[in-house]
């Protein structure tokens, strides 16, 4: 292993240890903007509990933190997540959304843990089975067939998202996958394409964060980071969920086009700092850290899987993605928590000035998606320590 590679890992090592190490009180932190939301909606204390602590904040938190028990071994860290779900499912689930079926991810990777107890797993397996079936089967569509982006604040009818591939699609590719269900897997085939349908910006390679049907328009046309980093993130994801279904190579190969043109598009407008702003083409927006950790997640994924062509992209996507991991270690404070994160993001509908005044606080996504980019980087390095040796 060469010098650099060897500090970076260590590194990597530490930083990962303190992301760990702070994560547990950001699963039962209040929103008090979604409280505030609530409230006014006319939810009751109780009920507001239940909807803001299981949530897509909670959701990609526990994914990230899941992927790093995964890595590390450390029986703690499932023993919180298992806490957190326990907690959460005694106390009740709040009703069924977009956003609230992101935990469910992890909750579906813990029904196939040996660690658990099996008891659980039997509680957990019902659960996911009820809101996989509720999403496929019941989930509010726009035209089309698409899943409307229904969240616990608003119902966003005919409106399409490029968050809701993250927050729910893994979801329903993975239990397809878990529980043999092959329509499960198509339907999120066929939710990809249609986002990417009427999202993706086919000059730039980036994606809009929204389409809505009423108006058939792309709202302010927002290269949003953050959303563009779900994108990152879902393509390798869902094909390595995927990787023993036998998925036709012409949906194969239109994934990895699109992936590839975005990652092409992310390199030509990196910071010098190696992180990417809020609003991909405009330069004046603040750069954020947790879509320059998706971005991160997911040019290592992509490359770790082999999805890309790794030796044809080798030298770009490595440095483009070895100058964000350093961006990112840079916002990872001594308490371990990710600074210079984004507040939850709804859709900007009358101006891009909406974007810029999102404000900067730490958030568990924040938390999880620099873990992603950690334990990736990792991978990255430690199958890549021959060639540099």
């Amino acid at each position: 292993m060469n010098k650099h590679n060897e500090k970076l890992k260590k590194q990597l090592f530490e930083k990962l240890d303190r992301l760990g190490r702070s994560f547990e009180p950001f699963l039962y932190e209040s929103n008090m903007n979604v409280v505030q939301s609530l409230t006014k909606l006319g939810y009751q204390e109780d009920d507001i509990r239940r909807i803001e602590l299981f949530d897509w904040f909670q959701g990609v938190g526990l994914y990230g933190y899941y992927k790093m028990y995964a890595l590390t071994g450390n029986r703690k860290h499932l023993e919180t997540i298992i806490k957190y779900f326990d907690i959460r499912i005694e106390d009740g689930l709040p009703p069924k959304n977009i956003n609230a079926m992101a935990p469910m991810l992890t909750l579906l990777c813990l029904t196939e843990n040996p660690h658990v107890d099996p008891s659980k797993k039997n509680v957990y397996v019902e659960i996911c089975k009820e809101w996989a079936n509720w999403l496929y089967e019941k989930h509010p569509r726009t035209h089309e067939g698409g899943l409307s982006h229904l969240t616990c604040e608003a119902d966003n009818a005919q409106e399409l998202w490029d968050d809701t591939l993250f927050m729910s699609v893994l979801f329903l590719a993975k239990a397809g996958v878990v529980w043999h269900k092959p329509h499960y897997i198509d339907e999120a085939i066929y939710q990809f394409l249609l986002h990417s349908k009427y999202l993706l910006n086919k000059e730039t390679g980036f994606w809009y964060h929204g389409w809505t049907f009423d108006g058939y328009h792309n709202f302010v046309k927002a290269q949003w980071a953050r959303g563009n980093s779900w994108i990152t993130i879902f393509i390798p994801e869902f094909l390595d969920i995927c990787k023993d279904y036998a998925i036709s190579q012409s949906v194969y190969r239109y994934m990895i086009n699109i992936l590839t043109k975005q990652l092409e598009a992310l390199c030509k407008v990196q910071d010098q700092s190696g992180l990417w702003h809020t609003l991909l083409d405009h330069k004046q927006s603040y750069v954020e850290t947790s879509a320059s950790a998706g971005f991160t997640y997911g040019i290592f994924k992509a490359m770790n899987s082999a999805i890309i062509d790794h030796d044809q992209a080798k030298d770009k996507y490595t440095t483009c993605a070895m100058k964000a991991t350093d961006g990112v270690l840079t916002y990872i404070n001594e308490e371990g928590v990710l600074e210079q994160v984004s507040g939850g993001t709804a859709m900007g509908k009358d101006s891009l000035d909406f974007y810029l005044n999102i404000p900067i606080e730490p958030k568990p996504y924040g938390q999880a998606m620099a873990m992603l980019a950690c334990v990736e980087a990792l991978d990255f390095l430690e199958r890549n320590d021959c060639n540099d040796s």
